[in-house]
């Protein structure tokens, strides 16, 4: 077991995150037109049309496993919206030469136990800076088929990106991804992508920024359930 320490993700350094103009390319070309299709028997999506091609935007996808950012670049990413996604990773995962690739591939670190603020402060930036941003609203990865209480920092970064700018439009975008068997996830799988209609990102008159945060997460939850269970209907994906 190591000794090293994570850092608070508070200092400057640790938000060395890009878009490379040559690296995220070749890895979506890659993996579009070669990886994905060879690996997964099945990529099957519904619900793309909900995707905005420009503006703003959250995605809020189940995680099931370390495929799932893959996958969503597959579905979401350049070949289909001419966008780019940026994601919020676990610090561990932007250590070392793996770190190295996620961090160019528009990966930026998050400390589980010790968040700070810097992580939040980043996502706002990139929302306000018209980019599509991935978290994952159930916090972990869980291998199994049901959705887990979701957190509230989505709904709280959303509305922190929205305050004071009236004309601001974010919406959250719920996405519900399905492998046939569980993980860990093994060449031949079939995978169900359900993507759902946008969750406004608003204030109701009147109410306090903590009694949205509960109502946007709520709304999220009750979406992401909603979406899972549609997918496990699909028949490759029923018991």
């Amino acid at each position: 077991m190591s000794n090293q320490t994570s850092p608070s993700c508070n200092s400057s350094n640790s938000f060395e995150s890009e878009v490379s103009p040559w690296l995220t390319p070749l890895t979506y070309w890659l993996m579009g037109r070669i990886f994905m299709p060879l690996y997964f028997q099945q990529i099957e999506v519904e619900g793309q049309e909900y995707i905005p091609r420009e503006g703003p935007v959250i995605l809020a996808p189940t995680h099931r496993s370390r495929w799932d950012p893959l996958i969503l670049g597959y579905v979401a990413g350049r070949s289909v919206t001419g966008r780019d996604l940026r994601y919020m990773v676990l610090w561990e995962q932007t250590q070392g030469l793996q770190g190295w690739f996620v961090k160019k591939l528009g990966g930026f670190p998050v400390n589980r136990e010790n968040p700070g603020t810097a992580s939040i402060r980043y996502s706002v930036e990139l929302l306000q800076n018209q980019e599509m941003l991935v978290l994952f609203p159930e916090g972990h990865i869980f291998q199994d088929n049901q959705i887990h209480p979701i957190k509230s920092g989505v709904a709280r970064i959303a509305l922190q990106a929205i305050a004071n700018q009236p004309d601001f439009k974010l919406p959250i975008i719920p996405i519900a991804i399905c492998y046939d068997r569980q993980p860990p996830i093994s060449k031949g799988t079939r995978v169900k992508v359900n993507i759902g209609a946008p969750i406004p990102v608003d204030t109701e008159d009147g109410e306090s920024k903590k009694t949205a945060t509960k109502r946007i997460t709520a709304n999220l939850e009750q979406a992401l359930k909603i979406l899972f269970s549609d997918s496990l209907q699909t028949p490759h994906n029923r018991p």
